[in-house]
């Protein structure tokens, strides 16, 4: 398993502040809120003092945090990518949950080496929210392994309410692996796959790849999965190109790491993206929005696509872009005032 965090090559502008992005995207500031959001963690670590400076500079209160160890894995800073992992799922999803509430969000951090593992357990601890931001392709999971991954996000769902976010890769539509091939757990019909953009302040939100045209590097993932077959419930998604697979991912927002997200990291203010950033970040918004319980949303989401800005520019090498739900970008980024409504 890998993360899925990106640091820029060469930033094209300021990177967004967590609060400058959530107003981007027409973040509502009264929302109930009431949620407990997991996060999972297969390694890394994070330090207190990051998580105040992080929140004093977005002049939002700090989260309340919890480190859960699922099966032996702790948290354990050691100044490598995975330390930047959790720096960004903790503040942003605390981030886009407080800039929505007003109130200081609850985060349950589930160290583990399985996901399926720690997503049971945050099910099981009574979480309304689980961001996922670590994966692989899923034939390199493989069947039984992919199956129990779903299970997992199916039980937590439909049994526990808690709705189960996971990022869909950072390599584009090969990710990282052969091409077409999706990630896992984002391919998973009972997760909601994110999927990234390039979200500048001026101009228009495009497909986040780094090499346009290319299906091997770095930008968003997205297809269509040889495990399960296309979801009826995705509504006016193409057809996958053998008529096959359930499309992935639903939904995106800003990743592109030349326009990504001001995190404080080992003291220091820098700029990280990648679909890592996704996923907490509709966490946050769905903790805030929905309140406790909300289960499986992917259904509603694809009957409100008025909920979303429509990315129709780009592509992630194998797929483009198009008016309606694509294998780039899903629905689109959230117009999150809309969310709900």
């Amino acid at each position: 398993m890998k993360s899925y965090i990106k640091r820029p090559h060469a930033m094209v502008e300021k990177p967004w502040s967590i609060p400058d992005l959530c107003s981007a995207y027409d973040w509502p500031t009264q929302a109930p809120g009431g949620s407990v959001i997991a996060i999972v963690e297969l390694g890394g670590g994070w330090k207190q003092s990051d998580v105040d400076q992080a929140f004093a500079a977005m002049q939002l209160p700090a989260p309340k945090i919890t480190d859960v160890s699922v099966d032996g894995t702790t948290n354990t800073p050691d100044v490598s990518d995975a330390d930047g992992e959790v720096a960004l799922d903790i503040q942003v999803a605390a981030g886009a949950y407080t800039f929505a509430t007003g109130t200081a969000a609850n985060i349950r951090i589930y160290w583990s080496q399985d996901i399926a593992s720690a997503v049971l357990k945050a099910a099981a601890d009574g979480c309304d929210v689980c961001s996922i931001s670590w994966g692989a392709p899923e034939e390199e999971w493989g069947m039984a392994a992919v199956d129990a991954m779903n299970d997992a996000a199916q039980t937590a769902a439909r049994i526990h309410g808690m709705t189960v976010f996971a990022a869909s890769g950072d390599n584009d539509s090969d990710d990282g692996y052969r091409s077409p091939a999706v990630d896992c757990p984002a391919c998973c019909p009972y997760v909601v796959g994110c999927g990234g953009t390039m979200m500048p302040e001026s101009g228009i939100e495009t497909v986040w790849n780094e090499q346009p045209g290319h299906a091997r590097g770095e930008g968003t993932g997205g297809g269509y999965s040889k495990f399960f077959p296309a979801q009826a419930w995705q509504k006016g998604a193409p057809k996958a190109p053998h008529g096959l697979g359930r499309m992935v991912p639903d939904v995106a927002a800003n990743a592109d790491p030349n326009t990504g997200y001001e995190i404080v990291l080992n003291g220091q203010t820098q700029a990280i993206g990648g679909t890592s950033a996704v996923a907490p970040l509709y966490a946050g918004l769905v903790a805030a929005v929905w309140g406790p319980k909300p289960g499986w949303i992917t259904p509603d989401l694809y009957n409100a696509p008025g909920w979303f800005n429509d990315v129709t520019v780009g592509n992630n090498g194998t797929y483009a872009a198009r008016v309606g739900p694509d294998a780039c970008t899903g629905l689109g980024s959230p117009r999150a005032g809309k969310f709900k409504t």
